[in-house]
């Protein structure tokens, strides 16, 4: 009976936690990719952009010191900065304000195998993943125009939203049903599996979809995007069950790209005159 109750806890506050981010608003257009779900923010943009703004300083001062920051003037940051700059004249197809953002692009000579891009288009490229990874300038177009994609669609902000109203409904449920450490520490654990990630997943699916969209108006082959996670399936020595992930699988995102990649090739041809 016990267990019976508890079960039917976490299943009423994983629903209604899905529920309240089945979406109010939708931060971007759709594209030819389909990006436009419905979003629920309890952050503000202005919040985050200025947090961002605040945190991109403090990286960038803090690999000056270390002088690993590239000048404008090193071949690697201008290939980087030329890359972005064709995406980013494409973001618009997604946000009409995004040709307004006080866009910056700086790389890092450092081993880190990543690249991000924060709120407001605070863009950070590790010269790791470039070397690691021997990228084409297709294959970086698709790892900025998939960091790009988060900047756009603010996933940073719906996640910081999601989590204080998680925080919220866990802490309301497990008082309204006298949980105890124990059960509300399932019922975490429970929402942390039902609802953070695969919210996180999807993120990151939709990320990897406007991305390549991204990348094709720019006149990027979309199937760059391929070679990225079939490069990462050889760097890498296992991964954890999608499951219990952050990010879809490296094989699952394969099989997405190649049918996102079909979807926007004409976008490709009609960019590059092919």
């Amino acid at each position: 009976m016990k267990k019976t109750f508890f079960s039917s806890i976490v299943t009423a506050a994983m629903s209604v936690l899905l529920l309240a981010f089945s979406g109010c608003m939708s931060t971007t257009e759709g594209g030819e990719v389909g990006a436009n779900r419905k979003q629920m923010m309890l952050i503000s943009e202005e919040q985050m952009d200025a947090s961002a703004s605040e945190s991109y300083a403090q990286v960038l001062a803090e690999a000056k010191s270390k002088g690993i920051l590239l000048s404008s003037n090193d071949a690697q940051a201008q290939r980087v900065r030329d890359i972005a700059t064709r995406l980013i004249g494409k973001t618009t197809v997604f946000r009409s304000d995004a040709k307004d953002w006080k866009w910056q692009v700086n790389v890092i000579k450092d081993e880190t195998v990543n690249a991000w891009c924060m709120p407001g288009g605070k863009i950070v490229v590790y010269t790791g993943i470039i070397d690691t990874l021997k990228l084409t300038d297709g294959e970086l177009a698709a790892v900025m125009g998939h960091e790009i994609a988060h900047a756009l669609k603010e996933h940073s902000r719906e996640q910081a939203s999601k989590e204080v109203l998680q925080e919220l409904g866990i802490a309301v449920i497990a008082t309204a049903a006298g949980l105890g450490d124990a059960g509300t520490a399932m019922l975490q654990l429970g929402t942390q599996l039902g609802v953070t990630l695969p919210f996180s997943r999807k993120c990151e699916t939709e990320a990897d979809r406007m991305g390549t969209e991204l990348m094709a108006r720019a006149g990027y082959d979309p199937y760059e995007a391929v070679n990225i996670w079939e490069k990462m399936n050889s760097l890498s020595g296992g991964q954890p069950p999608e499951v219990l992930s952050t990010h879809p699988s490296n094989d699952s995102r394969i099989a997405d790209l190649k049918n996102i990649a079909k979807k926007v090739y004409p976008l490709y041809q009609a960019a590059s005159g092919k």
